[in-house]
């Protein structure tokens, strides 16, 4: 298979965890927390834009769709959220100080790998705010989206038209953290399932 099919089967797979989550935002099933949100969109665009410039051709693509995608969804979560002060916590705002004010660093850097290192590092600390609320309340996140996530990440890798540590890392990252959030999300759905019989 060629790595401009891969390329927009990693596409599919983005569209195909987007849709059913906004679905469920929209429909109140889900309460997705609007600061990762807010990071993995700014992030993600700014990978892609890395990523092409290192020369990732096809297996880039997916991040520019999920970029601009990853905010419609952190504007989306503020939109439904009552209350915002209740919903973000000290711990929240303190990933995403720390994940906004290492953004300037990567324009700084002229490599793109050093760039690639800075936002991978971003992305996953994005995963704080969302890791937390997800652990006190897991019914609130879904996890069809973060499955997708981590099958679509794993054919970006297979899509990428060079392969080095600035094309493959934060593919690779990302992947890893959106199965563990899964691992997480059911493991606390058994844990307080458990404890309400």
């Amino acid at each position: 298979m060629n790595k401009e099919m891969l390329g927009l089967i990693a596409i599919a797979l983005t569209v195909t965890g987007f849709l059913p989550y906004v679905t469920a935002i929209l429909r109140s099933r889900i309460k997705p927390h609007a600061l990762s949100w807010m990071i993995w969109g700014a992030v993600t665009f700014i990978v892609f834009t890395a990523q092409l410039q290192a020369g990732g051709g096809a297996g880039a693509w997916t991040n520019g769709v999920s970029g601009l995608l990853s905010l419609s969804i952190a504007v989306l979560a503020f939109s439904k959220s009552r209350n915002h002060k209740d919903a973000i916590t000290r711990a929240d705002w303190f990933f995403f100080t720390a994940a906004f004010s290492s953004l300037p660093l990567w324009y700084f850097t002229a490599d793109p790998l050093w760039a690639v290192v800075i936002l991978t590092t971003v992305d996953v600390l994005g995963f704080g705010p969302t890791i937390r609320k997800a652990y006190h309340r897991p019914h609130e996140e879904g996890t069809f989206f973060f499955v997708a996530f981590t099958a679509r990440n794993a054919v970006a890798l297979l899509a990428l038209e060079q392969y080095s540590l600035a094309t493959v890392l934060f593919p690779a990252a990302t992947g890893i953290a959106c199965a563990a959030l899964v691992v997480l999300v059911g493991w606390r759905r058994q844990v307080v399932g458990a404890a309400t019989r």
